[in-house]
């Protein structure tokens, strides 16, 4: 075919995609007739129909999309499993202020961070890093939360000793900051 050269070129568009892309839109990007695009993806899909290849294109909601094959479904997860481990900034500071200030409220979350924590707590509770531990012995009996087993597993530790000392790090913040000229 002529357009061979452009089969590199149209993978791309539907990797970066990432959404269905209609014929009509790649042959505009690509600049060659929608007719010719049609035709390239056609033999593209029929060249990933073999077992050791990983993706294929779908037409769905009238386009196309460079999609993992179905068989590979279970492979794909395991990746978004690991990938779904991260936590944001905003996790991580509410995660590090339960952990060193167990057993906190949200209230007292809030007021350490300045800013809402309960997107973030729900997130923590989730994926089973913190758990309520308590009531607080307070007007409206706020729940207290505190780090589980699986917070120790994720971050390598096998108690709660082992956290960093965060006295002896907070002193050594305040002597770098005596002595940076103003």
């Amino acid at each position: 075919m002529f357009f061979q050269h452009l089969k590199g070129p149209l993978e791309a568009l539907l990797f970066a995609s990432g959404d269905p892309v209609p014929a009509s839109k790649l042959a505009q990007i690509l600049e060659v007739p929608e007719g010719h695009v049609e035709s390239m993806i056609a033999e593209m899909q029929q060249a990933m129909t073999t077992d050791d290849r990983g993706l294929t294109i779908v037409t769905v909601a009238g386009g196309y999309q460079l999609c993992t094959k179905p068989q590979l479904a279970e492979t794909v997860e395991k990746l978004a499993e690991i990938q779904d481990n991260r936590l944001s900034a905003a996790a991580l500071e509410t995660l590090a202020i339960i952990a060193f200030k167990q057993p906190i409220t949200r209230q007292e979350m809030e007021s350490i961070r300045g800013v809402k924590v309960d997107r973030v707590v729900n997130t923590l509770t989730e994926r089973q890093l913190i758990k309520e531990i308590g009531r607080k012995d307070a007007i409206g009996r706020p729940i207290l939360y505190g780090t589980t087993t699986e917070f120790l597993k994720c971050f390598g530790l096998k108690t709660l000793k082992d956290l960093p000392d965060l006295a002896g790090y907070l002193n050594v913040m305040e002597e770098q900051q005596v002595k940076q000229p103003e």
